[in-house]
């Protein structure tokens, strides 16, 4: 599994999971689901993402998108 399938598959799980939350806990949960698209949507644009200073260290190979 590449840096860019492991971004995706935690920001998906995210979203998901802060949604679940935000029905059966608190609609403040829906904050953390914005946080996680505006980053998504800026690391389109810039191409750096948090996450990959984390996986890199932990020997993921990058993929295309997270040279």
């Amino acid at each position: 599994m590449t840096i860019d399938r492991v971004i995706l598959a935690v920001a998906g799980s995210f979203i998901l999971i802060s949604l679940l939350l935000s029905v059966v806990h608190s609609q403040n949960w829906l904050w953390f689901t914005a946080f996680v698209g505006a980053n998504l949507l800026q690391s389109a644009f810039t191409g750096f993402c948090p996450l990959v200073k984390i996986l890199k260290p932990l020997g993921i190979k990058p993929g295309k998108a997270f040279d």
